[in-house]
């Protein structure tokens, strides 16, 4: 019964993505088809690279990626073990690795797939925050890209942003002076995470894994707009 119940979800998925403009045809079996072969279990998250000048970036996506993955079925290393594990052997820095040989990951984490983040931009212009992350998964065997997405976002946090008028306008402007710009950052972070990886497909741990070969695969690069 159950089967059938998620044979039922893999086909409401695949109506949602027919009726949603995108660049392409192809299936998920057809774009990630290196990632379907080689079947990744577990998965490292390494620090993002960060070229930009937002010295918080880093942490700040860092700490908000696993939950994405490991809600798609994958077994996910803690990022607080990671962090300690990485730092202790010099490996912290992912821009040296990400084009160099992940077999040394395999061998101390027994990962196999290893996940780079690249933020290229994070910003904040007045009530906007503009983010743009580069995502890409690469196997600890094979060296190859198994899935691979970009997110560019700009959140409004204007609208519906509570008092109202000139003096909700000074009232908010006092609070995101404080703690609150902290939360803003984390809230895009984690909108950039959820439109990357909800095309990945399904890991072993999730009822759904290896059904969804057939669901329309979305644009590679995500543009959103968003407001709260």
């Amino acid at each position: 019964m159950k089967r059938y119940w998620y044979v039922f979800v893999i086909g409401i998925l695949m109506l949602m993505q027919t009726s949603c403009t995108t660049s392409s045809n192809l299936t998920r079996g057809e774009v990630y088809a290196k990632l379907y072969e080689e079947k990744p279990v577990s998965i490292l998250v390494m620090p993002p690279i960060n070229n930009t000048s937002n010295v918080e970036a880093k942490d700040l996506l860092y700490t908000s990626v696993s939950r994405n993955i490991a809600e798609a079925g994958y077994y996910v290393i803690s990022p607080l073990i990671a962090m300690d594990v990485l730092r202790n052997e010099s490996a912290y820095d992912a821009e040296y690795f990400i084009n160099s040989s992940l077999g040394k990951f395999k061998e101390y984490f027994g990962v196999d797939a290893v996940i780079f983040a690249t933020i290229e931009n994070w910003a904040k212009e007045g009530w906007i925050i503009h983010t743009k992350v580069n995502y890409m998964m690469k196997s600890t065997t094979t060296n190859e890209i198994l899935f691979e997405r970009s997110c560019d976002l700009h959140l409004d946090l204007m609208k519906n942003s509570g008092t109202g008028g000139l003096l909700g306008v000074l009232v908010d402007a006092i609070a995101t002076a404080v703690d609150v710009a902290m939360t803003e950052h984390i809230e895009a972070a984690r909108y950039a995470n959820h439109y990357v990886f909800d095309d990945l497909p399904y890991g072993k741990y999730s009822p759904l894994y290896m059904l969804d070969k057939e669901v329309q695969a979305k644009d590679k690069n995500v543009k959103k707009a968003l407001s709260r």
